[in-house]
């Protein structure tokens, strides 16, 4: 009989995986996973202890019941160096969970990255008297949906408490772990103030980065709805993103949610890494390494700010009362309905200035629960408005369309392509400084290697029949098909404005383009100030 499947961290098929497999009177049956991953055997009823054993991964001993109801999917985790902080976003002064996995001794730092990564602590060599003692174990069954829950197997005793209490000074920061073969890994960890410090918050766009987050086997982008039966063995042969040209990502009536409690590899930063090299990498181009430039530039130019995770916002540990300007960047496109909400009241009524430096923001609403998040992609047929219900966005289907608030929204025109800017008003104020004259070309320097080109691109935003009538276009990408981002400003009655570039693209500039930065920077300063016009 079909006992179930084995599967790795990635979900893909393990074969010749050997398992034993005893019960409670001490009788043993043993087998091996077959290509597929699929495991073969027939047993007797009852209750089983299973031990999974292949070279490269950890073991493990899970357990079984016979008959079985539906096929059980063993998971095995890769050996290497992984790691996350839990919780991943703190206040100052609080406490995390740092969760790592290794086979070998690793040494942990602490470092926060500004315009120079700044070691903060030496955190210690970590190992155990057992044979690969720190190696973690993931769960049976479908993590990406209940968590990894790493350090809860084996670390019973105070004397294993892994916990690291957050800086007073708030910022984003990254442990940074490494063995002596040479193996590195670094990963995020998100510390608000304690108390409001400065007059500007800056948003980590957390929310995608647990949307692009693959590990156990799904995003929002690969198996969005829930895992399928079998693992994979040949994602171009069995993956219908690959395999069926009418598949749409989203073309499912729900969603799994996606769990938090999971290691973020796209977020990863090399340690020799500096703000002002290129951005390599398919994810890293549009996460947290490119988010660090914006926060590398602030420091820089002088700019105080506060450092929030966007589901403190959500929850109410940032209150946007305490802040003159909040700024989101790069590519915050998974916000809450409460999250929205908040931010539209606070600029159009109580007088907030937004600064959205991204592309492709508040485009999909997701629910939050404690540990986790569900995404409201709804059931369409592309992210043009044609196949969205003629809504502007996912988000426009249940509510209202972002460009309400930003003044842009994402089009697919313009994706993956990389270009300048072109000023279209060179008597605004936002241009003062810069020399620029209508026509002229900026924003040719970016560290954005996903998508060369310029500081509009990768995906782009511009506006729409939803935008406010005092949208004002200051500049337009130059990207193919009509697809630049269109830069804008909106001011409302209450003294409130919105400043936004509508592209992922544009931070990447911020530490090597002269332009984008001074820009930039005359908006903030104009923001702080009590009268925008």
């Amino acid at each position: 009989m079909k006992i179930g499947y084995v599967s790795d961290e990635r979900y893909v098929a393990l074969a010749d995986v050997l398992l034993e497999f005893t019960d409670s009177a001490g009788y043993s049956w043993e087998t091996r996973s077959r290509a597929s991953g699929s495991v073969w055997l027939d047993l007797p009823a009852g209750q089983y202890s299973v031990i999974l054993r292949k070279d490269g991964f950890g073991a493990k001993i899970s357990s079984l019941t016979v008959p079985v109801a539906k096929a059980v999917h063993f998971r095995l985790l890769s050996d290497g160096l992984l790691g996350y902080a839990w919780p991943k976003w703190v206040r100052s002064g609080c406490e995390s969970e740092f969760r790592v996995h290794s086979v070998e001794a690793y040494r942990l730092q602490l470092w926060r990255y500004g315009w120079h990564p700044e070691l903060v602590r030496q955190l210690g060599w970590h190992d155990e008297h057992g044979p690969r003692a720190v190696m973690q174990v993931t769960p049976d069954g479908d993590y990406t949906q209940t968590g990894c829950r790493w350090n809860s197997v084996g670390y019973t005793s105070v004397t294993h408490r892994q916990f690291v209490t957050a800086p007073a000074r708030s910022g984003l920061y990254y442990f940074r772990a490494e063995v002596r073969s040479g193996r590195r890994f670094s990963f995020p960890w998100i510390v608000a103030p304690a108390q409001p410090q400065a007059k500007v918050a800056v948003l980590a766009s957390n929310l995608t980065w647990n949307a692009y987050n693959s590990f156990g086997g799904r995003s929002n982008y690969i198996h969005a709805d829930q895992l399928p039966e079998t693992p994979t063995v040949n994602s171009r042969v069995e993956l219908k993103r690959y395999s069926d040209p009418e598949h749409g990502t989203w073309g499912y009536p729900r969603y799994a949610s996606l769990s938090f409690d999971r290691p973020e590899p796209f977020c990863d930063i090399d340690f020799d890494e500096r703000i002002t090299d290129p951005i390599e990498g398919r994810q890293a181009c549009h996460l947290a390494p490119a988010e660090w430039r914006l926060l590398g530039w602030l420091e820089r130019e002088q700019f105080a700010y506060d450092y929030y995770a966007e589901t403190q916002l959500h929850d109410g540990t940032l209150n946007l009362q305490d802040y003159r300007v909040l700024i989101i960047a790069v590519h915050p496109e998974y916000w809450s309905l409460q999250m929205y909400q908040k931010v539209r009241q606070w600029v159009q009524q109580t007088g907030g200035r937004l600064m959205y430096l991204g592309g492709n923001g508040l485009n999909c609403e997701v629910d939050l629960q404690a540990d986790a998040m569900t995404v409201h992609n709804g059931n369409i047929q592309s992210l043009w408005p044609a196949g969205m219900n003629n809504c502007d966005s996912r988000f426009g289907m249940r509510h209202e369309s972002e460009a309400s608030l930003l003044g842009v929204v994402f089009t697919p025109a313009g994706a993956m392509t990389g270009a300048p800017y072109r000023v279209e008003d060179e008597s605004h104020w936002v241009f003062a400084g810069t020399g620029l004259r209508n026509g002229d070309l900026f924003g040719r320097e970016c560290l954005h290697q996903r998508c060369p080109g310029g500081a509009s691109g990768h995906e782009t935003d511009k506006r729409s029949a939803s935008s406010p009538p005092r949208t004002h276009l200051l500049a337009r990408g130059t990207n193919p098909d009509d697809g630049g981002a269109e830069m804008v400003l909106l001011e409302t009655d209450s003294g409130g404005a919105v400043f936004s570039v509508g592209s992922i693209s544009y931070v990447a500039s911020l530490p090597v383009d002269s332009q984008i930065s001074v820009i930039t920077a005359n908006v903030l300063r104009r923001f702080l100030l009590d009268s925008v016009s």
